[in-house]
Formats: C-alpha cells, sequence, structure tokens
C-alpha cells in the first residue's frame, strides 16, 4: 500500500520492504508480553495492527522525507542478498528498489540517509551486491549515524549477526567516505532534527519533522508496535535496556499525548501514522 503524508513543506513516503502478521512465539516473541489474550485487552488494535487471532501485524519499510533542499532516507530495512535470523537465515529478493524509484527519487537524488540506529533491520539497503562487492546503495548521500549508536557498537558487537551487519552494512560506507557521525540530538535542516530515544540501543534516536505550524515524529524503534502505547512496559528482545527503553518511551507517550503531532512507526503496518490519544490512564493510537 502506497501511503504518504504531508507536514507543511515536506513529504513523507512510506517505501515497503516486508508487511506480514507475526504470530505469538515464547521462544522468538516480537513483543515479550503481547500474547493473545493480552491483546484482547486492546480492542483498538484490531484491525489495523492486530488479526482476530492475536497475531500482531508488522512492517518493514523505510521513509523518503522530502524538505527543502533535502532529500533524507530514514531507515534502510534489511536489504536483499543478506540472510539473518529474522529472514530464516534466506537472503531476502525483493523489488524494493524498484518500489523507491517508484516514488520519483532514483537512489542517486538522495542527500541523506539516516539510521536510527544500527539493528539489522535498519541498515540493510545501506548497501547493495554488485558484481560480488557491498556498495553504496545512495552513492551521493552521507550516511548519518549517532555517534553514541556508533561507538557502543563497535565496542560490543559481540554477536556474530551484527558482526556481519557492521560488516557489509556499515563498513563499505566508511570504505566510501560517506559515513558522517552526528550527535543524537542534531539539526539536519531547518525542518528536520533528531530526538535521543536511547534504551532500545543507546544512541537510538527518532526524528522531528516541523514545518509550517504542523509537526511529525518519526519513532524508529523507540515504540516498535502501537501494543506498546496501551502497555508501556511491554518490552521487545532486542532492548539493550529495557528498563531505560520503558523510561524513554514512557516519557514520549507523555509529550506526545493528545498533542498535534503525526507519529508515523517504523515498524506500524498500514495505515502506519496517526495520532496518540490518553486513554483511561495510559495510551491508543488514532489513526
Amino acid at each position: 500500500m502506497t501511503l504518504s503524508w504531508t507536514i507543511g513543506d515536506v513529504t513523507i513516503r512510506r517505501v515497503v520492504e516486508l508487511e506480514t502478521p507475526v504470530p505469538y512465539s515464547q521462544r522468538y516473541p516480537f513483543i515479550i508480553e503481547a500474547h493473545p489474550d493480552a491483546l484482547q485487552e486492546l480492542p483498538w488494535l484490531k484491525p489495523h495492527f492486530a488479526t482476530a487471532e492475536g497475531h500482531l501485524l508488522s512492517s518493514v519499510h523505510a521513509l523518503l522525507v522530502e524538505a527543502p533542499g533535502m532529500r533524507l532516507v530514514v531507515d534502510t530495512c534489511l536489504g536483499n542478498d543478506k540472510p539473518r535470523r529474522m529472514t530464516g537465515k534466506r537472503p531476502l529478493q525483493t523489488d524494493f528498489l524498484e518500489r523507491f524509484a517508484a516514488h520519483g527519487c532514483d537512489p542517486e537524488r538522495v542527500d541523506a540517509v539516516l539510521c536510527t540506529h544500527l539493528h539489522v533491520d535498519h541498515v540493510g539497503w545501506n548497501t547493495r551486491l554488485q558484481d560480488g562487492k557491498w556498495v553504496p546503495t545512495f552513492p551521493n548521500a552521507r550516511y548519518l549515524v549517532s555517534h553514541t549508536e556508533h561507538a557502543y557498537w563497535h565496542e560490543h558487537a559481540g554477536d556474530t549477526e551484527q558482526q556481519a551487519v557492521l560488516q557489509d552494512s556499515i563498513q563499505p560506507i566508511v570504505d566510501a567516505g560517506l559515513l558522517q557521525l552526528i550527535a543524537p540530538d542534531a539539526r539536519l535542516s531547518r525542518e528536520i532534527s533528531l530526538l535521543p530515544t536511547p534504551g532500545h540501543t543507546p544512541g537510538h534516536v527518532s526524528v522531528q519533522i516541523e514545518s509550517r505550524g504542523e509537526r511529525a515524529l518519526i519513532t524508529g524503534d523507540v515504540l516498535h508496535h502501537p501494543c506498546q502505547m496501551g502497555r508501556p512496559s511491554w518490552s521487545t528482545p532486542w532492548d539493550e535496556d529495557r528498563a531505560q527503553a520503558e523510561r524513554t518511551r514512557t516519557t514520549l507517550l507523555d509529550q506526545l499525548a493528545d498533542a498535534e503531532v503525526l507519529v508515523i512507526g517504523t515498524h506500524f503496518a498500514a495505515p502506519t501514522a496517526g495520532y496518540i490519544k490518553r486513554d483511561a490512564g495510559t495510551y491508543r493510537f488514532q489513526t
């Protein structure tokens, strides 16, 4: 489904790689506490974000942000030709780049790529395989990463897959001279700035957009799924610091609740964007 939003002079387009139901798994949960019985307590999740059977609906997508003087890609999904645990160790072969070009912006025209953090499903299309070699997908772009995030993973990439992620999706960017380390609260343009949202990873950031009095926030993984609005304490197995992630999430939800800020979820299935509302001592997502 093609989705786009306008915030003043800024246009944001969703470019989907994968969108799928995620059945609950005790061994490999997406959200640890989100078993089907618990989801029944959040009926507003249906039909967009959960199925009648209690499966969460999730999406892996990039966001193309076109602002005055800047074409920015926020997060770059899993990528082709990279066997990962999320794909059952089978390398993807999707038409993501064709979908991207269908939005009227070839990869060569992208000015910057912002990785909210360096997990596998946010950096994959940083590179593509060409003649047996990993090369930058967006050859004319600056690749922007929080210096806190970059430093952390170069000290703590003990996991074999995370080492592969750094090798095939980050190092070729470094070798090409395209990586730019930035502050977690950096301003990228007049309309676009970063908001530090640590916990899921130490250097995780979300993206704030403000233009002509209108505002939006691209979440990254501070919120993996709208169910975490109704239950902010729910976490994922991939949170580096679950307590910090919950604190960050709770603070952010309180700030956004009943505010006129369009929240665009990095893993939210269609319709993907909406507003956070207070709801009986917690929160819900209104699309």
